[in-house]
């Protein structure tokens, strides 16, 4: 068993002093690790070797080469920290465990391992998992998405804008489509898929136990009979907590696994350990954009502290208000704002293009627009 802050690949060495350990290497925890590389003696811990913008992926499907810019590799933005590319399997009152047995001292700590998701360990093997779901794509005449959330919606918008002649059925086992924005959101979004000829069914579910490789046929929970030549399951992902339940945090968790924080995002009755994005239990919806306003205030918060100031000066952080766009192909949108929800061309200006991967980059200290290796 390794003890002590261990580079596993290149970069150099922390900021000294003080040690932060971040576990999670997602859209707030490589957001908080690149702010605090230079204030810290800083390490993070990731199973996967590069940050992925996760609202750039459904782009990426039906486009490869999008993913060139929105799978980043921790190191072209982690320059002056640790790097573990490994699994976090406990935690004590001042160290961490990684699955390949390092002991990881920590002074502060911030958990940001979101929801549980599947996905390899080197960039190159994602962007080659993005060519073979786009080989997919490409050979079916048929397909069939199941989920009607965010993902499910945006990926039936990729397909139909830009492989027209697909036949494309989603199914969903809600009343409607995007239950966590208002009606008004998912009875636009609705008409604007049957306008692309999409064929939507809700109040459904498929059973995928009974799917056999090489059959192409669906049945759905009413009994309706599905024909697709694949089909791509865009259902919730549970919080990528249960780990923790063998930790001292496992009274800190509610009935959802999230772990419960103060205003201040610091995991309750814990003067040093922080918890930011979607593991946390906040009361607004989890969107990427929240958990990166998460990471900016508890990178205050932690700088705060780690120059030995007051608790009590320390920054707020508010739920805002439900406000959502969900891109509908390349140049469309749905979006809801607090007061209004529009659907065309106007919000598909604010995300559907680039889908604020420029913006990202920058706000990670990189291009904008060119990934260079």
């Amino acid at each position: 068993m390794e003890r002590g802050n261990q580079q596993e690949e290149g970069g150099e060495w922390g900021g000294g002093g003080k040690k932060v350990v971040v576990i999670g290497g997602g859209v707030a925890g490589s957001l908080i690790a690149k702010s605090l590389q230079f204030s810290s003696d800083l390490t993070l811990i990731d199973p996967k070797e590069y940050f992925e913008i996760p609202w750039a992926s459904l782009r990426s499907m039906v486009e490869p080469s999008f993913a060139e810019r929105s799978v980043i590799r921790h190191r072209d933005y982690l320059t002056n920290g640790h790097l573990i590319t490994s699994t976090a399997i406990r935690i004590t009152e001042t160290e961490v465990l990684t699955a390949d047995g390092r002991l990881v001292g920590y002074d502060y700590l911030v958990i940001a391992t979101g929801h549980a998701d599947r996905v390899p360990r080197t960039r190159t093997e994602r962007l080659e998992q993005y060519e073979a779901d786009n080989e997919k794509i490409k050979a079916a005449n048929s397909i069939l998405i199941i989920g009607g959330g965010p993902t499910g919606v945006e990926l039936a918008g990729e397909i139909a804008v830009d492989y027209s002649e697909k036949k494309v059925t989603l199914v969903h086992n809600g009343s409607r489509l995007l239950e966590f924005l208002g009606p008004k959101a998912s009875n636009k979004t609705l008409a604007w898929l049957k306008s692309r000829k999409v064929e939507v069914k809700l109040d459904q579910s498929v059973n995928l136990n009974n799917i056999s490789e090489g059959n192409n046929t669906y049945v759905t929970s009413a009994g309706e009979t599905i024909n697709a030549d694949c089909h791509f399951l865009c259902i919730g992902k549970p919080v990528a907590s249960k780990w923790l339940k063998e930790t001292i945090l496992r009274d800190s968790m509610d009935e959802f696994g999230r772990l419960r924080v103060d205003e201040n995002l610091r995991v309750k009755g814990r003067s040093n350990i922080f918890a930011i994005g979607d593991i946390t239990d906040v009361k607004e919806i989890k969107q990427g954009y929240l958990a990166q306003k998460h990471a900016l205030v508890a990178t205050k918060n932690i700088k705060l502290l780690l120059k030995g100031g007051k608790e009590a000066k320390m920054a707020k952080y508010e739920p805002r208000s439900i406000k959502a766009i969900v891109s509908l192909g390349r140049h469309d949108a749905v979006a809801q704002f607090p007061m209004t929800t529009i659907i065309g061309l106007v919000p598909g200006l604010l995300k559907s293009k680039d889908l604020f991967v420029g913006k990202t980059r920058k706000s990670m200290g990189l291009d904008p627009h060119n990934n260079v290796y």
